[in-house]
């Protein structure tokens, strides 16, 4: 074989491992787009499940404001979090609020809970939990509607005593079986409501500031 067989062949191989790298990276980017955008629309449904398209006008993934790390403890979060505004004509009407329990039976119970504006609950839903199936799982709404017995409830209603399981005194369903996840995930929502009820005066400050993208983003029409 002459050199400049050998030359041709290696520009050859070159240009041929070149252009796979190149059709690998796009493939790769494509993908990686159609991931993040798959994601973008699996936490906006979660979110549009708790505040639905009529009570807002704003995009939800994009109005956040960051929990400050005094409160991470009290929502059980341990690197921090975003709270989603909702709002209805640049009006803050309610904040979906990241927390997470360790007191599931399974472990870790994460949820996002939407809180009006006026401090009643807007809904709560379990985003992740490891709980037993037929038993635990039921804070799942896919598995039970317990979850929406919280829709409207605050500090006040029920009072204190009132948020625990029914066979503890308080107002709550508990399941079959199945003490201990209900228990912790009231436990956790009003832990959620006493984070609010201090925090809420600064998160509408807050939300009064909001940037020019959020604001821009604010003014373009909601696709769920």
């Amino acid at each position: 074989m002459t050199f400049a067989s050998i030359r041709s062949n290696s520009l050859l191989l070159a240009s041929f491992a070149l252009i796979t790298s190149l059709i690998l990276a796009t493939t790769d980017s494509l993908t990686k787009d159609r991931i993040a955008e798959s994601e973008r629309k699996a936490a906006q449904r979660a979110l549009l499940e708790i505040i639905p398209i009529e009570r807002h006008d704003n995009d939800l993934l994009m109005d956040v404001q960051p929990i400050p790390e005094k409160f991470w403890s009290v929502l059980g979060l341990k690197k921090g979090g975003d709270i989603h505004i909702a709002r209805n004509s640049g009006q803050p009407v309610a904040a979906i609020i990241p927390s997470v329990t360790p007191d599931g039976y399974s472990g870790n119970i994460n949820m996002i809970i939407g809180v009006n504006f006026d401090g009643t609950i807007a809904g709560v839903r379990v985003v992740e939990h490891r709980e037993t199936p037929g038993l635990g799982d039921k804070v799942d709404l896919k598995k039970s509607d317990w979850i929406l017995s919280f829709n409207g409830a605050s500090l006040v209603n029920p009072q204190a005593s009132g948020w625990d399981v029914k066979k503890n005194g308080g107002e709550f369903d508990q399941f079959t079986g199945a003490t201990i996840t209900p228990r912790a995930v009231i436990y956790q929502i009003a832990q959620v409501l006493e984070y609010f009820s201090e925090d809420s005066e600064r998160l509408l400050i807050e939300a009064a500031k909001a940037t020019p993208e959020v604001q821009a983003a604010n003014n373009t029409e909601v696709n769920p």
